[in-house]
């Protein structure tokens, strides 16, 4: 059962890198605002966990690529880029806070987006297997220089670098602003911009649509449900402190669809309920338990949070959502344990918890999300005893980026160290017919080979006390 885990490892390349040119880009025709403008974003695009740029990447093998041709990839992108930015015209604006720190899109002339043409001496078999999320490859995705962590206020709100490598082929580094758009409202974009690429005329299905007043908070605003996902918890246990002061390593397992299997198996024997679990209740579930294991967190009375989004759009029924919404339209979904509960009981009680926080996202839960931000809006993230764990399992990432040069050989992120309380569920491939997952996640080296042999085991339920100091 051992080998139905499977760690992945990469290699620790360096990439040379020489930035070429930084091209903005403007959209190709007339749009729906004017400078002085300004655009309304609501409490879930604004809220302190979207403010960041999500950084991704997608690699491209191309062959035969000889120098016009490789002119021809950046004149491509950025001429499709140019076009689609006119019916999603806000990303070709910019952020910044109006009063009690509330974000807002506006538009000024000279903003866009902006391209950078990169080039790398190496070809791309010297980046080794790109299966999995590499550190290595951050020089692939542009940042400016000095730029401060975090921001997002004044900067373009998408930032393409086209690196081309020495055997021809290359890789399309992203950031994409999260107020923006969530993961899915993000594949409605690539979507929208490969297909305009590969067509060679603009193609958008469905349209985009911004409407983000759909998420206005009530007046007055009503909250019914406690947030524990946003809630200042005071750091008490050794948990954040052991990923914080040993600089973390991040760590990918394949999970076998067998795997997946068995999980879901042990998790419904005890359950009494008329309910089945799903295969992320009882992965979120078992992950979660391995980690905290692996980490050895004490004490043991204290509260630890998993903590996950869910994707709304279905359950908004009244009115429903417009078709082609590329907004933010998650809920923080949170699960509550203490460190005995969570290493002590059977994974059906913890794939339990997961099932409940997932299912109790339903629409009410959106709204009191909303309102709660506008009464009570985080200004900053909250680390204390928490795991967020992010499902790209869903999302036809690889299908959607096929400019007309084939579909990527790797699509995703890059790096989870600089949030080492994230975990990412990635498919294996876009090739891969087996289901099989990738679960990456940031550990200490000290808890890595404990975190591999729990991840590796189905059932770590104990029936014996656990004696651990307070």
């Amino acid at each position: 059962m051992a080998s139905w885990v499977e760690e992945l490892h990469f290699p620790h390349v360096n990439i040379p890198v020489t930035i070429a040119h930084l091209l903005p880009v403007s959209p190709a025709g007339p749009i729906s605002a004017a400078p002085g403008d300004s655009l309304y974003l609501s409490n879930l695009d604004d809220i302190i966990g979207a403010r960041v740029f999500t950084p991704t990447i997608y690699f491209y093998r191309f062959d035969f690529l000889n120098n016009s041709t490789r002119k021809s990839v950046m004149k491509t992108l950025f001429d499709a880029l140019s076009h689609v930015l006119v019916p999603y015209y806000p990303l070709s604006g910019r952020l910044r806070e109006t009063k009690n720190g509330k974000l807002e899109v506006f538009f000024e002339q000279g903003q866009g987006a902006l391209m950078v043409e990169a080039y790398s001496d190496l070809a791309l078999d010297k980046l080794g297997e790109l299966t999995v999320p590499n550190p290595a490859w951050s020089p692939l995705i542009f940042r400016f220089p000095n730029e401060e962590p975090y921001k997002i206020l004044d900067m373009p709100l998408l930032i393409a670098q086209v690196t081309l490598f020495s055997c021809g082929g290359f890789s399309l580094g992203l950031r994409l602003c999260h107020c923006i758009c969530d993961g899915l409202g993000a594949m409605q974009f690539l979507r929208a911009w490969a297909a305009t690429a590969k067509s060679g005329t603009l193609v958008t299905n469905p349209d985009p649509c911004w409407n983000r007043k759909f998420f206005q908070p009530r007046n007055p605003p009503v909250v019914k449900y406690p947030h524990m996902e946003f809630m200042k918890i005071d750091e008490g246990s050794s948990l954040t402190r052991s990923l914080w002061q040993e600089k973390p390593v991040q760590k990918c397992y394949r999970i076998s669809r067998e795997f997946q299997a068995q999980l879901k198996f042990v998790a419904a024997q005890t359950n009494d309920q008329k309910f089945s679990y799903t295969t992320f209740d009882a992965m979120a579930a078992h992950v979660w338990r391995s980690w905290v294991k692996a980490l050895d967190v004490k004490p043991v009375n204290y509260k630890l949070r998993l903590t996950f989004s869910v994707n709304a759009r279905n359950k908004l029924k009244n009115p429903p959502l417009k078709d082609g919404f590329y907004g933010n339209v998650v809920c923080l979904a949170c699960a509550v344990s203490s460190v005995y509960e969570l290493i002590t009981r059977h994974l059906t009680e913890t794939a339990h918890l997961v099932h409940d926080a997932r299912i109790g996202a339903s629409e009410e839960y959106l709204r009191s999300t909303i309102d709660y931000v506008e009464v009570d809006r985080p200004t900053r993230l909250e680390f204390g005893g928490k795991l967020t764990i992010t499902q790209w399992t869903r999302f036809s990432i690889h299908e959607c980026a096929d400019f007309g040069w084939g579909r990527p050989i790797y699509a995703g992120p890059i790096d989870l160290t600089p949030t080492p309380q994230v975990c990412v569920f990635l498919p294996e491939g876009e090739a891969d017919p087996s289901d099989r997952m990738v679960v990456c996640i940031c550990l200490p080296e000290s808890a890595t080979d404990k975190f591999k042999e729990f991840l590796s085991s189905v059932d770590q339920s104990r029936d014996e006390d656990v004696d651990r100091n307070n």
